[in-house]
């Protein structure tokens, strides 16, 4: 499975696109696995089509559900900025149900970036609370029943450092009985720092030190099936490095 930021369709002033609809193009370059848009910024476009600007999820794992949700935006007249947007899946693994979110976070309000982190935890709580529901069961139309674990992956570029108060805050605990995030890394290291994510081969964009802001978190109930998490400090693919999550089945 594959999580992705920066998405774009028909955005062709974007340093390295031509204008593409890269959701498209990831489609065809992975045949049999879903490709599930997270589209944040939708705009229009010459000739009648769409401007759009997103995350992606690509699994081959069935996906049993999907949300898409627009995260909070407040108002700061002190940046610019954009909309974000979480896409959440429910895959169907052979350990059970799993939710898996991924994001973008927003780069340059503070402001903004601490409400969207309140949000991805407000979406665990409603997810754990889904969970826990003995709700009505409904066999077929749109009111049919579907898991929503508590169990959880969430991943981003998260736009903070891992000393940043956020990336506590958003590994702190819930509410009672709802299994709070931890940050992979940390469970599979334990006191070592965080491998850099950006600022290893671009360093027009990035010209101090490399550091880490992209991460993996896991819900507490999953840390004891972190099998490994490795940054790929080699590519120069990108500007940020990819980070891998093993997990036991």
């Amino acid at each position: 499975m594959l999580c992705l930021q920066e998405i774009a369709s028909n955005y062709p002033d974007l340093a390295g696109s031509a204008g593409e609809n890269q959701y498209a193009a990831l489609a065809r370059l992975f045949p049999g696995y879903s490709v599930v848009k997270g589209v944040a910024t939708d705009g229009p476009a010459p000739r009648g089509e769409r401007r759009e600007f997103g995350n992606a999820i690509i699994t081959r794992l069935p996906v049993l559900q999907v949300f898409r949700r627009l995260l909070p935006w407040p108002a700061d007249p002190s940046v610019t900025s954009m909309q974000r947007s979480a896409v959440e899946v429910v895959l169907e693994a052979r350990s059970g149900p799993l939710r898996v979110t991924t994001t973008h976070l927003e780069y340059y309000s503070a402001k903004q970036r601490a409400a969207q982190v309140e949000a991805l935890r407000e979406l665990q709580m409603e997810a754990a609370g889904h969970a826990a529901a003995r709700a009505p069961v409904k066999e077929s139309g749109p009111f049919r029943t579907m898991p929503r674990p508590a169990s959880a992956i969430l991943t981003a570029d998260f736009n903070f450092p891992p000393e940043d108060a956020l990336h506590r805050r958003l590994q702190s605990p819930l509410a009672p009985g709802v299994p709070a995030y931890r940050d992979a890394w940390q469970v599979r290291h334990p006191g070592k720092p965080h491998a850099p994510t950006i600022g290893i081969h671009d360093k027009e964009q990035w010209p101090g030190p490399p550091f880490a802001c992209d991460f993996i978190f896991v819900t507490k109930d999953l840390a004891h099936r972190v099998e490994d998490v490795v940054v790929n400090g080699a590519t120069d693919a990108s500007d940020h490095q990819p980070v891998l999550l093993e997990l036991r089945d």
